[in-house]
């Protein structure tokens, strides 16, 4: 009998993940290295969808001291009406999912306060979890990293279509195209990203919202603003994507968790995600 792969990896969401990477990694803190490594591993907590690098003790420039401070507020989400609970990628990089230890990371300039975490796992033995953000920045190589690690078994593709895409809200057309291009994200639903000229930009408002993608860069969004109700944040588009997402440079996107879609004349279902 066939494997689903959607369903094969679903059903490792509630397991602890993990996958060994050649990428030579960097982290600084205020312009200071604490990490470099070319043993980095990849690490998913039980019921994480956003990986953490993973590195060895002897390559972390400072001491381990245990961490005894506040954990922060788990926040369970689903992707696809029918997918297991997940936690949303906002649930703090403290709250952990399996045994182990936090830990903060000391150095000769500062304490980085629950940065680390060692699962109890043994084949992740002399091995600590890194949270993202208690770092300034990130490296593969010599590339800068945005928004969190790079995936391994995830990616993007960008291709241009001629279906017939109506985005509307309340009744109301919010953009009508035949020429979007489809962005193709694992495990996220396909997006629909459409010419500004096929767009009721006059029913948008820029929002002082911005978001990073690990794959597609940074984000400034747009509210729809519809006989005087306001919808936050239902519009994005990438001004200057990273390389991978340059097909959708300063196309419109729309939050269709919110929204109503007609492609070719059929109404699609909302989809579940982190932002319904």
């Amino acid at each position: 009998m066939a494997t689903r792969m959607g369903e094969l990896m679903a059903g490792i969401l509630p397991e602890l993940r993990m996958h060994a990477i050649d990428k030579w990694i960097r982290a600084e803190s205020d312009g200071e290295v604490i990490v470099d490594t070319r043993r980095a591993v990849v690490v998913w907590e039980p019921r994480r969808v956003v990986p953490c690098y993973a590195v060895p003790d002897e390559h972390i420039a400072g001491e381990l001291v245990p961490y005894e401070g506040p954990v922060g507020a788990e926040h369970g989400v689903r992707i696809g009406a029918d997918g297991p609970p997940v936690l949303d990628p906002s649930t703090p990089f403290t709250v952990h999912s399996c045994p182990g230890t936090p830990l903060s990371i000391r150095t000769a300039s500062g304490e980085l306060s629950g940065a680390a975490f060692r699962p109890d796992d043994p084949d992740l033995s002399g091995y600590v979890v890194l949270d993202w953000s208690a770092f300034t920045q990130w490296y593969e190589e010599e590339q800068p990293v945005l928004g969190h690690p790079h995936d391994p078994f995830d990616r993007i593709d960008c291709l241009p279509s001629t279906r017939h895409v109506i985005v509307s809200l309340n009744g109301r057309v919010l953009a009508d195209s035949s020429a979007p291009t489809l962005l193709f994200e694992t495990p996220l639903p396909m997006r629909f990203y459409l010419p500004r000229e096929d767009v009721r930009m006059e029913l948008l408002r820029a929002s002082e919202r911005h978001t990073v993608c690990a794959y597609k860069g940074l984000a400034s969004y747009w509210s729809a603003e519809i006989d005087g109700v306001s919808s936050p944040d239902v519009a994005w588009s990438y001004e200057h994507p990273l390389h991978d997402a340059l097909p959708v440079a300063g196309l419109i996107a729309f939050l269709t968790e919110r929204l109503d879609l007609n492609v070719d004349g059929v109404d699609i279902e909302r989809p579940v995600t982190p932002w319904s």
